[in-house]
């Protein structure tokens, strides 16, 4: 068996590097039905998050560049050097290990984060929905999913503040001081932005004000949070009286540009605004940041707030790491047996 896994991460790519190769759930299912009649892949499964892009694979050859040149066709992307050395490429145990480490959050950018988790069951489900979940996957998958309830709930590895909403109201709460007199708008009402929505209401927050395409969504995730629906026709206004924009949409394009801005920060009198984009690909644009009294604050940026809740974790990371190096033999063992099955019926 060949299990190999290709990817990049905010460990070897930048945040615009990343969003390059962002797969939007109708190319992952793309690319798990062209693999589906690919005789060279036996089984996949693919993730594509804000902080990482990755394709697990049982292959017939040993043969990582079929996955990363399958990326680059869907993306449209030419296969240069310049962007070929951002993957990493993990064969056997060492894939098998680095999954473990996705799925418990120790590879993650803030360290025990639990969104990661969720990550994995839905690309699970989308491989097998797509019929791409095998003997061994199946088994490798179960024991990734466990592993990561396991760390969590057996160690204090995801103690304290750990996701990436968190941090982005971590990050609000440094730069623009006591919350309680603030006001937010939050644009998007996904499960980011209900976590979002969540952590600056246990703060206080003055205002909320929810922006989303569905303005029915939009309704409920005020309503459950004590803020105000508002419609995207409605957004400078909007703008001229919030301190803090926090977007987690999920657009292809940019829902803020440069233009907008400084129409609205002429109205404000030099009165600071915050906005902290944690979409992928970034749905504001980065010329924002050149706009006077304006701070924009991006993915990779979180990663000042994570430094505070490292020290409390460290002493967890060992013994999630042994509970990975268990679990590795547990699937070679698993996968053993399998075999032995199967010589025992010819």
């Amino acid at each position: 068996m060949h299990l190999v896994m290709v990817g990049i991460s905010h460990k070897t790519a930048s945040l615009e590097i990343r969003e390059k190769f962002f797969l939007r759930p109708i190319e992952r299912e793309l690319l798990l039905s062209q693999f589906r009649t690919d005789t060279a892949v036996v089984e996949s499964f693919i993730f594509s998050t804000c902080n990482r892009t990755e394709i697990y694979a049982h292959l017939l050859n040993d043969d990582p560049q079929l996955l990363i040149q399958a990326i680059l066709k869907i993306k449209n992307l030419p296969p240069s050097d310049d962007l070929l050395k951002f993957f990493y490429i993990k064969k056997g145990p060492d894939a098998v290990r680095h999954l473990f480490s996705v799925s418990t959050g120790l590879d993650s950018l803030i360290v025990g984060e639990k969104q990661i988790l969720g990550q994995v069951k839905t690309a699970v489900e989308l491989a097998r929905t797509e019929c791409m979940l095998g003997k061994h996957f199946n088994i490798l998958t179960n024991l990734a999913i466990q592993l990561g309830k396991k760390a969590r709930t057996e160690t204090q590895i995801d103690s304290g503040g750990s996701s990436i909403s968190w941090a982005a109201m971590k990050m609000a709460e440094n730069i623009m001081g006591e919350l309680k007199d603030k006001s937010v708008l939050i644009i998007g009402a996904g499960k980011m932005g209900k976590l979002t929505a969540s952590h600056f209401q246990q703060k206080g927050i003055g205002q909320i004000y929810v922006m989303n395409r569905s303005q029915e969504k939009a309704d409920d995730l005020a309503q459950q949070y004590g803020g105000t629906a508002v419609g995207f026709w409605q957004i400078k206004d909007i703008l001229d009286k919030t301190d803090v924009c926090i977007c987690s949409a999920s657009c292809t394009h940019y829902l803020i540009e440069k233009d907008l801005i400084e129409q609205v920060m002429r109205d404000r009198q030099d009165k600071k605004l915050l906005f902290i984009d944690i979409s992928m690909p970034r749905n504001i644009d980065p010329a924002v940041a050149d706009v006077k009294n304006v701070r924009l604050v991006e993915i990779d940026d979180l990663d000042k707030v994570v430094e505070e809740n490292i020290n409390r974790r460290s002493s967890c990371v060992d013994q999630v790491e042994q509970m990975i190096t268990r679990k590795v033999t547990v699937f070679y063992d698993k996968v053993a047996k399998i075999y032995d099955i199967e010589v025992a019926r010819i």
